[in-house]
């Protein structure tokens, strides 16, 4: 059974309790939230208390961070690890899963000038495994989840592919940490998106939506049919949470959305 999220940002409403029966009216089943640092979204936790004793389901929040894992600047990586222990501990205050993390958005690509980074790819990758290690063990003892989420390589220079995250996640060796796939970078990175999730298999334990043209599902040219097979093909009984654009009104285009992906 397909479950499907709406990210808290694109849906109207003061309250959760409002974005939540917006979502529902639309076809959907939940909220993936935004993870803010900095203490923000830790400051929501009574929030987020309330709003899962009201009923609301929230699967997930993103990691919205000016610092990340991948940072080059030591200081601006141990704010990273810092925010996301706040964060893991914070998504089970709202009955959610996990948190999905890059290793890096727009830290740099190799495949933009200067096209070097400042340290190896084996030293990025060292320091990596060694921080999830850290947020593995976070993670289990709050029951709560890291999701690495592979980017596409004008966005991260280190994990583009789900073959990469899934070596990462296979040397951490962490139950805490595991692969999420987004589609949009799939239909960037993936020669067949179908064949990687299931190369992938278990390691996926959540996935956003995207389209080629990084809108919402219908609104480009992936194949949706081909991925939602695979996907049942592993046995996913997780989450599908949009991480897209909109093309026009929220309440216009989440219908759409549910139709399509529901329609197998």
């Amino acid at each position: 059974m397909i479950r499907l999220a709406a990210q808290e940002a694109t849906l109207p409403g003061a309250r959760l309790e409002e974005q939540f029966q917006f979502a529902l009216d639309c076809g959907f089943d939940g909220i993936e939230l935004s993870g803010r640092g900095d203490g923000v979204f830790g400051a929501r936790a009574a929030e987020l208390r309330r709003a899962r004793d009201a009923g609301v389901q929230m699967c997930s929040a993103v990691m919205h961070t000016p610092t990340f894992l991948g940072s080059f600047e030591p200081e601006a990586r141990a704010t990273a690890i810092a925010d996301l222990k706040v964060l893991l501990s914070t998504i089970v205050e709202a009955g959610g899963l996990g948190i999905v993390s890059p290793n890096a958005f727009g830290v740099f690509s190799r495949k933009l000038p200067p096209f070097t980074p400042p340290r190896s790819q084996e030293e990025s990758r060292r320091l990596l495994v060694e921080a999830l290690v850290e947020l593995g063990e976070h993670a289990v003892r709050e029951g709560s989840t890291l999701f690495l989420e592979p980017l596409n390589r004008y966005e991260d220079y280190l994990v583009n592919t789900l073959a990469d995250a899934v070596s990462v996640v296979e040397e951490v060796g962490s139950p805490g940490v595991a692969v999420i796939a987004d589609t949009y970078h799939m239909s960037i990175e993936e020669a067949d998106c179908a064949a990687s999730i299931e190369a992938a298999g278990a390691h996926i334990q959540h996935v956003q939506l995207g389209d080629s043209n990084r809108l919402e599902p219908g609104a480009g040219h992936y194949d949706w049919p081909a991925t939602l097979a695979a996907l049942d093909r592993i046995g996913f009984d997780g989450w599908l949470a949009m991480e897209c654009g909109l093309s026009g009104p929220t309440g216009d285009v989440l219908p759409g959305v549910a139709e399509i992906l529901r329609a197998r």
